[in-house]
Formats: C-alpha cells, sequence, structure tokens
C-alpha cells in the first residue's frame, strides 16, 4: 500500500481525492460547494451564548489523568504505536522513529481577543517541556483552537527541525510569526518525515482568522503511513462520502482520531462538525481498527453539555460493532498503545 502513496495522482483521481479548488474570488471550496450553517438569527443567538463561557464552571469537562504518560521513544524495530490525548484536538502520536502532533495548543484561551474566548477548563495532558522531540506538526485548518500560534512558536524553539505540515493558504501565518520548517500541502499532496508519508486529506469545514480572510486557507485531514503503522487524523469536519474515498485509497488505519464535539445547535454545526454517531461512521468509513474521541471536553465551544459526547460515543461503537477496547475514551493524558 505505500507504494500507492509514493505515486498516488492516478489512484487518487479514480477516488476523487483530487486538489481543492477555489472560487472566482479566490476562496477554497467544499467538494458539496457552500455549506449551511443555519440562519443568521441561529448564528448571532450562538455567539451571544458563547460569551458567556468564561463564567460556566466546567463541570463534565474531561478529567485529567492521574497517571503520567509515557513518552520514551520506541526502538526502530518495534511494530507497534502510542496515542496520548493532551487535550481537544492535540494528541501525541508516538511511532518508532518519529514523534508527531496534531493541531497542537497549549494556549489557556484559544481567541484573538483572549479575555472573550473561551477558557481552558482542563490544563494539557503533558507540558511543553515534558514532550518528547518533536518530528512533526500537522494542522487541519487555521481556527484559533486548532492553529495556536503562541504554541507553535514554543515547540519551533524546542526543536529547530520540527517540520510544520498545513494545509495549503497557511504558510504565511506560521512564516509570518518567525517559524521555519513550514510546508503547505494541497489535499493528495504529501511530505516525508523520517521514512513515514504524510498525507494531506479532504474534510468538510472552512478557515477564517480575520475579518477578512474567510477561506483563504485551505483545510484537510492527515493520513500519517509507515510500513507497519497507519493513523488518520480527522481534524474538525463535518460526516461527508470523502471518508469512504480515503478508507479505500489509504486504508486499513491502526487508529483513526476523530472530532466527536462541538455539534449544537445543529442547524448551525452539521455541516461542519460531527456529532458522536457521525463520527463513528467515519471511524467506519476510513477502515479504523481502534478509533479514539477527540474534540470535546476541553473547551466549551458549543451547547451540547461538556460530558455528552463521550456518552453518545462509546453507545455509537458498541453499536456499530467495536469492541470496548477498540473505541478509545481516554482522559487528558491518557493513552494507549495500539
Amino acid at each position: 500500500m505505500l507504494s500507492l502513496v509514493i505515486n498516488p495522482t492516478k489512484l487518487q483521481a479514480e477516488e476523487g481525492i483530487t486538489p481543492a479548488s477555489k472560487s472566482q474570488n479566490g476562496q477554497y471550496q467544499n467538494r458539496v460547494g457552500d455549506l449551511n450553517t443555519g440562519p443568521p438569527s441561529v448564528r448571532a443567538a450562538f455567539l451571544m451564548r458563547r460569551l458567556g463561557t468564561m463564567f460556566r464552571s466546567g463541570a463534565g469537562a474531561a478529567p485529567l489523568t492521574d497517571k503520567p504518560p509515557t513518552i520514551d521513544s520506541f526502538d526502530s524495530t518495534d511494530s507497534i504505536g502510542r496515542a496520548t490525548w493532551i487535550g481537544h484536538a492535540t494528541v501525541l502520536l508516538q511511532l518508532p522513529g518519529l514523534n508527531l502532533l496534531t493541531d497542537p495548543i497549549w494556549s489557556s484561551t484559544p481567541s484573538p481577543v483572549p479575555f472573550l474566548g473561551p477558557s481552558r477548563f482542563v490544563e494539557p495532558g503533558l507540558s511543553l517541556a515534558e514532550l518528547p522531540s518533536i518530528d512533526a506538526v500537522v494542522i487541519s485548518h487555521n481556527h484559533y483552537d486548532h492553529l495556536d500560534i503562541p504554541t507553535l512558536k514554543s515547540l519551533a524553539r524546542l526543536n529547530t527541525k520540527t517540520q510544520f505540515l498545513v494545509p495549503l493558504g497557511n504558510e504565511k501565518t506560521l512564516l509570518n510569526a518567525g517559524i521555519t520548517g513550514v510546508k503547505g500541502l494541497n489535499w493528495g499532496g504529501s511530505a516525508t518525515v523520517n521514512g513515514y508519508e504524510i498525507v494531506a486529506l479532504p474534510t468538510q469545514h472552512w478557515s477564517k482568522r480575520s475579518l477578512r480572510d474567510t477561506n483563504r486557507g485551505l483545510w484537510s485531514s492527515w493520513a500519517v503511513i509507515g510500513a507497519e503503522k497507519r493513523f488518520y487524523f480527522a481534524g474538525d469536519t463535518g460526516y461527508f462520502e470523502g471518508f469512504k474515498a480515503i478508507g479505500r485509497l489509504y486504508g486499513p488505519f491502526d487508529l483513526a482520531a476523530v472530532p466527536i464535539g462541538a455539534y449544537e445547535p445543529a442547524v448551525m454545526m452539521k455541516a461542519t462538525h460531527m456529532n458522536p454517531e457521525e463520527a463513528i461512521a467515519a471511524a467506519r468509513d476510513v477502515r479504523a481498527k481502534q478509533v479514539l474521541a477527540i474534540h470535546y471536553g476541553t473547551f466549551d465551544l458549543s451547547d451540547e453539555p461538556l460530558d455528552e459526547p463521550p456518552k453518545r460515543f462509546r453507545k455509537a461503537a458498541l453499536a456499530a460493532g467495536f469492541e470496548a477496547n477498540q473505541a478509545w475514551v481516554l482522559d487528558i493524558g491518557g493513552q494507549q498503545t495500539f
């Protein structure tokens, strides 16, 4: 299967995994075109409710583990992987010869205006100082809870050789912050890091960091493909048919990390975020042997109760045929080998 990544163009085209297109005004587009995010009245009321998150207690937030995670590197002869949930969409993936972070955020508030943004209810599962040397970072899109410049600058200082892989159009945000080793990829594009192919793949989402840059940067999921292990990071996305193509071309995956939170109100969120049942369907589509729940219980980003997503995830996983040890709900800082 590795050969599919090395020379993928024909097979990608057959499966519909082709580069993202732009509109005439230069905005990246989803495969289905413009997304329905509900009427203005729903969006306005939602934003007003978000302003109140700073006064909430955090009841139901994901618990912090009481067992320090292991971060020792694997020997190159091992056929094993390890995933540690740092919180939100941040996962430390460790494979033989590779330490990789997904959407790393250690900041307390993901917002351009911190005093108006949602604050972290639970500390990260590891401090930045406790991390192993990071070889690669993958970013799903440029929203502040996924592309956190203070964290990325810290990671760049800790290891000047870290490679930062971003969806096309987001390179400038990192470069302007003084971060080097940045590579932008369109859907279907790949980079090689320590012998692993890291592939940018489609999702259904959007991007924005300021008033005038809507969809000027692309959004993506990521596949990490080695000789022994395959990992899929879904990023932040609504459920879409593209998961099936990803599974046919790059699966099966030993582990898929899928977002299960930020789905209410559904009339506003459904196009861009998955509920737990949809997350399980996506894991099935990409042919994941095991699935890790992420993107919930760390920040208060939407209307569902903080503790609802993992409950629905467990139930949906069992109904879909995943055994309890194949569908992981970890504490923050919790880890699992695969």
